[in-house]
């Protein structure tokens, strides 16, 4: 249960204008970053929730723990925003309440954003993380790697380049409604918080100069063979739904275990209002028990 419970009409009418004030294509992205740094206030972590501040791969990243926690094992969390906007800040609510869920620490990366650097340099973060909490003691097996939105994309694309790269496969990928591929041109012009000229003007910004056809910047282009298993979660409402959906089918047939939760009358990434609404609450509890699953072989210990 979150800590404050508010209905969920009201939740989604206070949203709707914040989303579509803030992630604005007319905004300059530095500005939507300290506009969503601010409002992220209203997002409250659990009782016991403890934020220390770490370096991964060379980047800031924040570590983020509540209560007792397992020492062997982790999640990689790669936080959304269209490649363009968000934080450490803007997710740590939803990082402490899987936290809290999972029994391990939750590690936030704090990647580099376009325009000023665009792709590969989220992903080249996000390797190098990876591969430092590898060199730290943790066996790749005992990494569970968490994103949502662009941040599931980028999950994704990070298990691809683990794969193809260095033969490393995480404990598991648990993504909320994953952008798997930015080269999509929405079918609507937005939802309760994405709209598309936003959406168009993240894709153009993180890609730059580069190849749309790259299965790092669209890895939804990709073979998913090999795969660790997989949890995908994403509101039937949100502009991404169908390319969520996809990915699980092409997850499925060549065997990856998938499984997918479909929320009705929730928003994009509503994870992050896991302190206020119960429905919210509920599926990051789901995603934070997939994950704890996943990492149960590794937590023989815990420490505080």
């Amino acid at each position: 249960m979150p800590d404050v419970t508010l209905p969920l009409p009201i939740v989604r009418a206070a949203l709707n204008p914040l989303f579509r004030i803030v992630l604005n294509h007319r905004l300059s992205f530095s500005v939507q970053r300290a506009l969503l740094d601010w409002s992220s206030v209203a997002q409250r972590v659990p009782r016991g929730t403890r934020v220390e501040h770490v370096e991964l791969g060379g980047r800031p990243a924040e570590r983020v723990t509540v209560g007792l926690v397992s020492d062997n094992a982790t999640v990689l969390y790669l936080h959304g925003g269209g490649y363009t906007v968000c934080s450490p800040a803007t997710h740590r609510s939803l990082a402490a309440y899987l936290a809290r869920e999972t029994g391990c620490a939750v590690q936030v990366l704090d990647y580099r954003l376009a325009p000023e650097h665009p792709f590969p340099a989220a992903l080249d973060d996000a390797e190098a993380a990876f591969l430092d909490l590898v060199a730290a003691g943790y066996r790749p097996e005992h990494i569970a790697v968490a994103g949502d939105s662009a941040g599931g994309g980028l999950a994704l694309a990070l298990a691809l380049r683990l794969r193809d790269r260095h033969r490393l496969v995480p404990a598991a990928l648990g993504l909320i409604a994953p952008w798997a591929d930015p080269n999509e041109v929405p079918v609507r012009d937005r939802d309760l918080v994405i709209g598309k000229r936003w959406s168009r003007a993240c894709a153009a910004a993180y890609l730059g100069a580069g190849d749309g056809t790259d299965t790092g910047y669209a890895p939804l282009l990709a073979d998913p063979s090999g795969l660790p298993p997989t949890y995908v979660q994403a509101d039937v409402d949100e502009l991404l739904h169908a390319q969520c959906a996809r990915l699980v089918a092409q997850l499925r047939a060549v065997g990856v275990p998938a499984e997918f939760t479909e929320t009705r009358g929730l928003w994009h990434v509503a994870q992050l209002q896991a302190s206020l609404v119960v429905p919210a609450a509920a599926v990051t509890v789901e995603l934070g028990q997939f994950l704890r699953h996943a990492l149960r072989p590794a937590q023989s210990r815990s420490i505080g």
